[in-house]
Order: structure tokens, then C-alpha cells, then sequence
């Protein structure tokens, strides 16, 4: 089977995401990494970009040198994937979806919802698959979670409890390091900081395994460290599609606490817990029965993880092998439209450009809830209610 080309815009040397993403993309010997744009100083992106195998040809400057290199290539790229600092995904992912790429895109999709909606409207006119990276939804033991409850296995889900707070910008004395800053300042972060930075993640997690949609939502918002504008620490309420009921705590204060995403499920008839810093275990407690603990690549768990796990029971897998499930998706949604066949059930898990709507219209939503003092809001986009 020929592997697919692949080309990623952003990711360059010392990036924190571009790593994960190129092993993710070659983990499963899906793709050959063909083209990149891969920073924003055109020198050193070319230069990077050789030093990865990629043909000179095909070592852009920027991205719409890389946009005006590819488009009329016999062998262009199948997938670009777009890791470029937030306020440009809008732009290059409408550019790429325009001329007929598939696209994977860093999250936030967007900075607005008016943006995210046309990205959605764009998607579905050209055919093209606008895939968002909630990468997390890769975790073998995230996938058996929503297989689970949509087979019933947990009855009526009643409440989901998730969580994504650290403490990696608790030190004051850090307020004006560069590299946090920015993150807290509403021209360059928009109109939210921990949230839609990571609370956006655990708010996803819950969507994605109780396979409903954040409704309405209650946010109680707050800057720990008094000198910053945007937010370090939230809390939301929020009712669901289905009538479940949702808690989400974020935090960038929470000392002692290292990544800190964990999510809980309880239904009529058990609950399930799963924490990233501890993927390899799902705790399971059926309803009068005792605590049960699923491993990672057991055999016989749903299809869903069993597609998703590759390494042996007992053997960690991490953030890149999650990755590469959203890559092995996309493979096989790729393949399956070039087949003009079904694609693997089991696969059709990745995130869309739906996703990263809602996410933008919730995150917009529980700022507006901060300033009205936990006033609930509808989270919804305007074009999905």
C-alpha cells in the first residue's frame, strides 16, 4: 500500500508540538513527511525542514509559498497538518481547505466563532476533511470509555466530572517571562487563557466519551496572580444534550499538580475513571460490585481500543502514540475516500472541525459567564441551535 504525503506548517526546531506531531504522522508508516513550512524565519524552516529528509523543493519559507508549491503537484500532500501560533489557523486552514487539502489543525480552530463556523460551512461544501488535534481522544482507554457508555455498559450517564489543572504559572514572580505572558494577554490570547488553553480539552474529553453536547454553561473565572487579565483559574458548570450533568475545574496554579487532565463518568449503573498521567488503567465500578481496574491492551476490549493500542499489556504508551491514532484515523478516512468505501468504523473517531466550533462558542461562553458573575450562558454556536 502507497503511503500517503503528509506536510506540516509550523512544528520547527525547539517546538513543543512539532515532535509529537511527526512522530504521530510516521508512527504507523502511514505517511511520508514531504513538505513543511516549519518556521516563521524562513532561513532556518528551510533549513530545519532538509535536516528532517524533506527535498529542498519542498522546504518553503512560509506557508503560502508552501500553498503555491503544492497545489498543482501530482504528488502533492494528502494532509497538512497546521501548528503555527493561534491567530493564524484560521487563515492557512481556509486557504488549504480551499484548494482542496485535507487538513488537520492545531486547536484553537479558530479565535472566533464567526471564523469557526465558516471553517465548518467551508468543510462540508468542498468535501474536504477539517480534522481539529484534541489529541487526548487518541488514548486507547479514552476510546473503550466511550464505547462503553455508548453500549450501555454504565446505563443513563447522570454526571461527568473532568479536570485539567497544573501549576506550571503559579509563580508570581514569572508574570512577566515572555513565554507566559503572552498567554494571559487578551491580544494575543483572545478572550481566554487557561480555559481555552486547556479547560477547552477536558470540556471536549467529556463531550467526546458521553457522546453529547455542552448545552449551557455557568463559569466562575479568576486571576490568582492579580497582575493578569485574563484568567488562571475556572470553574464551569454545564448541562449536556443527553441531561447530564458536567463539573470542570481548570487551573495554571494548582501547585504540586503536573498536567493534572483526568475525567469521570457515572452512570445509572457504574462509573469509570481515567487519568493521562496513569493511561494504562481504567477504573470501573459496576454498580454493587467491586472496583475493577481495565489495562491497556488486554485483549477483547472494544474494537475502538483495540485499533488504538500497539504496544504489549504492562508497557506504557504516551501523548505521540495518541497522536498517532488521530493520524491512523485520518489514514483510513483518506483511504476510504479515495476507495469511494465506508471507513473503518472503529477509526471514525477524530475530532472535526464541528468539534473545534463548539469549542470556540464555549469558550467565548464561559467568559461572558465571568463577567456576568456565573451567569449561564448557551454554549452553543449560533449555526447549531
Amino acid at each position: 500500500m502507497a503511503k500517503l504525503n503528509w506536510g506540516m506548517i509550523g512544528g520547527g526546531k525547539g517546538s513543543q508540538i512539532g515532535p509529537a506531531h511527526r512522530l504521530g504522522a510516521g508512527l504507523d508508516g502511514q505517511f511520508d513527511f514531504v513538505a513543511g513550512a516549519l518556521d516563521h524565519r524562513a532561513d532556518e524552516g528551510r533549513a530545519f525542514a532538509e535536516s528532517l529528509g524533506i527535498a529542498p523543493e519542498r522546504a518553503y519559507g512560509d506557508w503560502k509559498e508552501m500553498l503555491a508549491g503544492e497545489k498543482d503537484r501530482a504528488d502533492r500532500v494528502d494532509l497538512v497538518t497546521v501548528a503555527t501560533p493561534n491567530a493564524t489557523h484560521f487563515e492557512i486552514t481556509k486557504a488549504f481547505l480551499e484548494h482542496g487539502f485535507h487538513v488537520l489543525c492545531e486547536k484553537p480552530m479558530t479565535m472566533t466563532v464567526e471564523e469557526g463556523e465558516e471553517i465548518v460551512k467551508l468543510a462540508r461544501a468542498s468535501g474536504r476533511i477539517c480534522a481539529v488535534n484534541y489529541g487526548y481522544t487518541g488514548y486507547s482507554l479514552v476510546r473503550h470509555m466511550r464505547a462503553m457508555v455508548a453500549r450501555g455498559d454504565l446505563g443513563r450517564i447522570r454526571l461527568v466530572k473532568a479536570e485539567f489543572a497544573h501549576g506550571h504559572h503559579a509563580d508570581a514572580a514569572d508574570a512577566e517571562n515572555p513565554r507566559v505572558r503572552w498567554r494571559y494577554d487578551p491580544s494575543q490570547a483572545g478572550v481566554s487563557a487557561q480555559f481555552a488553553d486547556c479547560g477547552i480539552h477536558a470540556m471536549h474529553l467529556a463531550s467526546f466519551v458521553a457522546g453529547q453536547e455542552v448545552e449551557r454553561l455557568s463559569a466562575d473565572t479568576v486571576s490568582c496572580i492579580e497582575s493578569r487579565v485574563l484568567e488562571d483559574d475556572a470553574m464551569v458548570n454545564f448541562r449536556m444534550s443527553g441531561g447530564t450533568v458536567g463539573r470542570l475545574w481548570t487551573s495554571s496554579i494548582a501547585i504540586g499538580r503536573q498536567h493534572g487532565l483526568t475525567l469521570q463518568v457515572f452512570g445509572e449503573k457504574g462509573g469509570l475513571r481515567w487519568a493521562q498521567e496513569q493511561p494504562n488503567q481504567l477504573y470501573w465500578m459496576p454498580l454493587g460490585q467491586r472496583l475493577q481496574v481495565i489495562e491497556r491492551g488486554e485483549g477483547n476490549l472494544s474494537p475502538e481500543a483495540d485499533r488504538s493500542s500497539r504496544v504489549t499489556v504492562g508497557h506504557a504508551e504516551g501523548m505521540p502514540l495518541a497522536f498517532a491514532n488521530i493520524y491512523s484515523d485520518l489514514a483510513e478516512a483518506i483511504r476510504a475516500g479515495k476507495d469511494g468505501r465506508a471507513m473503518d468504523p472503529a477509526a471514525n473517531l477524530y475530532p472535526r472541525a464541528e468539534d473545534g466550533l463548539r469549542s470556540m462558542a464555549a469558550v467565548f461562553a464561559v467568559a461572558e459567564s465571568g463577567k456576568q458573575m456565573g451567569a449561564w450562558m448557551d454554549a452553543r454556536p449560533p449555526m447549531f441551535r
